[in-house]
């Protein structure tokens, strides 16, 4: 496995930006090179399917390869995984920061050109916790083309940008946000256009506070025809621990259809 954090001159948000990419290792030198069984390399077979997996509030980069396996998780099933920093916007637009733009443009432009990475939709997969998953379900819903999949565990259903990002986490629950980062919105928008949902992975802990809002959005997605799978634990609340084992969950669920995938899970 090799983790690059990269620090490159974003061209929407006129500033560099932090982001972090896990690239699976081609050969594993512990089961291969150190038993003989064949030579090593760093040259993959093919081109990575990819995981965008987005942060919480208060996170950035390197939040998710810091509290969770993500990636010996990532390694095992030979998937890359980028994750960025895009403070507390929610990854949309708010103010003259236009993440939104950033996410669904610029980010899958640079790591597809500078890493081993797929850009077919097919391999492309999105994901996130709290205000992440609130960004996957906004990108996923707005661009249900681009991704085989999307996973939103605790995802802040509903939520508005723009008070969270003047600091105002009381009132970014209790408003709604524009029609254009509204998920319900959004998915409604889906069906009027007869385009097809992507596979859809949620999660929530029972103890957290967005799981009604969470189960809401479930029965909404079911109700429109999605293909939605859905996973609740009794015993967690708003918490990594949780997210730890849901992001396991996720990639082992992931419709893959790349050589890597079909190949499965390998030791390491």
């Amino acid at each position: 496995m090799a983790k690059f954090t990269c620090n490159f001159i974003s061209y929407t948000l006129k500033r560099t930006v932090d982001i972090t990419v896990v690239i699976p290792s081609p050969t594993i030198p512990e089961s291969r090179g150190m038993t003989k069984e064949g030579a090593c390399s760093h040259t993959p077979a093919e081109k990575y399917p990819v995981v965008y997996l987005l942060h919480g509030m208060g996170n950035n980069h390197a939040t998710w390869t810091g509290y969770t396996n993500v990636e010996m998780y990532a390694e095992e099933r030979q998937i890359a995984i980028v994750n960025l920093s895009a403070e507390n916007k929610s990854y949309v637009k708010v103010g003259g920061d236009d993440f939104f733009t950033f996410v669904s443009k610029e980010l899958p432009d640079f790591v597809c050109g500078m890493f081993p990475i797929s850009r077919k939709p097919e391999d492309t997969y999105i994901a996130g916790l709290s205000m992440g998953g609130f960004g996957t379900l906004v990108h996923a819903l707005n661009f249900p083309e681009r991704f085989a999949a999307f996973g939103a565990f605790s995802a802040a259903v509903k939520l508005n940008p723009a008070q969270l990002a003047g600091g105002d986490t009381n009132a970014a629950q209790e408003t709604a946000p524009e029609p254009q980062y509204d998920p319900a919105t959004l998915a409604d928008q889906i069906v009027q256009d007869g385009k097809k949902f992507p596979k859809a992975y949620l999660a929530c802990g029972a103890k957290d506070f967005l799981f009604e809002a969470n189960r809401e959005f479930r029965d909404k997605l079911l109700s429109l025809g999605a293909d939605v799978t859905w996973d609740e634990h009794p015993d967690y609340g708003h918490e990594w621990r949780f997210w730890d084992l849901e992001v396991e969950k996720f990639l082992d669920w992931l419709p893959r259809t790349d050589a890597y995938g079909v190949a499965g899970k390998r030791q390491i």
